[in-house]
């Protein structure tokens, strides 16, 4: 193996020349990664007009429903959303229970109309589990028809121990309506972003036999 001086003590093999190549060029394509990195955020400042939304209701509870409902019209209209069911930005959906709106979510979802969809609702405890039941397979449905999909879904069912908190959280003290609205916006405005970029990465980089499937 050869040896190369480098100072006055101290020699380099070929072994150490081949570790700092590579140290450099790691940290050449490294600085490469950083300079070409995209950065993603939704905004609420960008052009409304040509997004269109989907709202999923829950009118079991609709004392607690309906106020969330006007938030979330609020916070919409603030920003530029025609909400007139008959806009042809907004679809309205009235399913009969929290339970239902899963399912519904997803079929929407899927049809490739809309930017965001909304789900609202309320599930109040009882003396029984079926609070359980049914706020467990809401959540998990909802998002399991946004990850199938690549459609946001916004949960905004509320799950409470007594109707005072489920009003207070619908207008008395705040509306969550609205913070439902600004997910949708912005998880709208941020998938059109993302969709419009070109992949960084192909299916070349991945290993045998990790090849995707397009859920039905």
């Amino acid at each position: 193996m050869l040896n190369y001086q480098a100072g006055g003590d101290r020699f380099l093999t070929f072994g150490d020349h081949l570790l700092l190549l590579s140290l450099a060029l790691f940290c050449i394509l490294l600085l490469f990664e950083i300079l070409v990195m995209a950065v993603f955020e939704g905004t609420f400042a960008g052009d409304s007009s040509n997004l269109r939304m989907a709202i999923v209701i829950g009118r079991f509870n609709d004392l607690v429903t309906e106020k969330l409902i006007s938030g979330w019209q609020d916070c919409l209209k603030r920003h530029g959303i025609d909400i007139e069911p008959n806009s042809g930005q907004v679809d309205y959906v009235w399913v009969p229970g929290s339970y239902e709106i899963a399912m519904v979510a997803r079929q929407l979802a899927f049809s490739g109309r809309y930017n965001a969809i909304i789900c609202l609702g309320a599930v109040i405890r009882g003396q029984t589990p079926h609070f359980d039941y049914v706020s467990s397979e809401a959540a998990k449905g909802s998002a399991a028809a946004s990850f199938q999909s690549g459609v946001p879904v916004i949960f905004g069912v509320l799950t409470v121990d007594t109707m005072q908190q489920a009003l207070e959280r619908a207008g008395i003290k705040s509306n969550l309506g609205w913070n439902y609205a600004l997910d949708a916006l912005e998880m709208a405005s941020l998938m059109q972003q993302i969709n419009s970029q070109p992949l960084a990465t192909s299916q070349a980089n991945f290993p045998p036999g990790s090849e995707t499937i397009a859920l039905p």
